[in-house]
């Protein structure tokens, strides 16, 4: 009898320490430690793709990114920042050594660093933390939500757009000029490359629809946020990236920008339609 006890004694520990664990992972709302646990799980089984688009820094920063995410905005949120990375990586791919003979291909065959991850995620990373800490209130939550999807639409849509236009660009002209410029200019753009962006832009917004991130409203308010804000992008390239005095306007300083104009839009947008309805 006191073998059978004591061997029940460390089952029983196990058994314990697995439930815990499950229900740390099963957290509702997310804590911090269950997001931790989650984003722990899930980057170790998607190793072998983290690697095919981030640098090891890079890995690093969006683990962080992630977990943020999960805090915030629970699996949906994350889901549709996994959406974002798998279907920008994919587009960052597309004819790489045909991009790469131009000098046009993204560095390290497109794996991202932590500046570009932080770039890109920037206004994201505000929203997630707006939402977080309960900033405004309930009133407000659900603009902080619109401006987090929103901002991931904008950047998978710059990224899609400049990808899909250096490597199928027939003509890309210069947005404040309509010019002809050779591909990879910056501030221009190709009709191929406008429609795939916009495309990419739909179908982010539709998987934050369908997971409860935004309403159908909302996820249109977000496809145009994200072509406006693309568009002051192109400008901003155009007139002033790489000009004297200007230097400091790198692509990650641009991203910033870019993302956080589609995030204030969207939020702005949502605002003024819900005023007008009500009025």
């Amino acid at each position: 009898m006191l073998n059978v006890k004591s061997n029940a004694v460390p089952e029983l520990g196990f058994q314990g320490a697995v439930s815990g664990v499950l229900d740390i992972l099963q957290s509702s709302p997310p804590t911090w430690e269950s997001s931790l646990l989650n984003n722990l799980l899930i980057f170790m089984v998607g190793s072998p793709i983290l690697v095919t688009g981030l640098s090891l820094s890079g890995i690093a920063a969006a683990f962080l990114l992630g977990t943020l995410t999960w805090r915030a905005f629970g699996p949906s949120g994350f889901l549709l920042v996994a959406s974002y990375f798998v279907i920008g990586t994919a587009a960052t791919k597309v004819k790489m050594a045909q991009k790469e003979a131009q000098g046009v291909a993204e560095k390290r065959k497109g794996r991202r660093g932590p500046s570009s991850v932080i770039g890109s995620s920037a206004a994201g990373c505000v929203c997630a933390f707006l939402s977080i800490y309960n900033v405004g209130g309930v009133a407000f939550s659900g603009l902080w939500q619109l401006g987090f999807v929103a901002s991931f639409c904008t950047k998978l849509s710059d990224t899609v757009s400049s990808e899909v236009g250096k490597a199928y660009g027939k003509t890309t002209y210069l947005v404040t000029t309509f010019k002809v410029v050779p591909r990879g200019t910056e501030g221009a753009v190709s009709v191929e490359g406008t429609v795939a962006g916009l495309l990419a832009s739909i179908l982010l917004a539709s998987v934050g629809c369908l997971m409860g991130e935004v309403s159908v409203p909302q996820a249109v308010i977000c496809v145009m946020a994200s072509q406006i804000a693309n568009l002051g992008e192109s400008l901003i390239g155009a007139a002033l990236q790489d000009k004297e005095g200007f230097r400091w306007l790198n692509n990650d300083v641009v991203n910033v920008i870019n993302i956080s104009l589609g995030s204030v839009l969207a939020v702005l947008m949502q605002q003024v339609l819900f005023q007008n309805w009500h009025q």
